[in-house]
């Protein structure tokens, strides 16, 4: 089966066209993964970031708490004199 010029021509117009297609919604999905990471790195920090403050926050209780304990057993010895 042969072809004329116009249908070589139009048969690689469609080629072309697929090829492109192709390569833009390749970009397109490479841009879409991008923007994901970039969405989950930001979450990640972002949860990163509230798990240090509440280390941070148990911390400083932790150590109120341990001032107390101190307090009271001074208090305690003082009593017992």
């Amino acid at each position: 089966m042969y072809l004329t010029e116009l249908e070589e021509w139009f048969a690689i117009f469609i080629c072309l066209c697929i090829v492109i297609g192709f390569i833009l919604s390749t970009i397109h999905n490479i841009k879409e993964t991008i923007s994901e990471e970039k969405q989950k790195f930001k979450k990640q920090k972002k949860e990163e970031d509230k798990v240090k403050e509440l280390i941070k926050y148990l911390d400083t209780k932790t150590e109120l708490i341990n001032t107390v304990v101190s307090a009271q057993k001074k208090l305690k010895k003082k009593k017992k004199k």
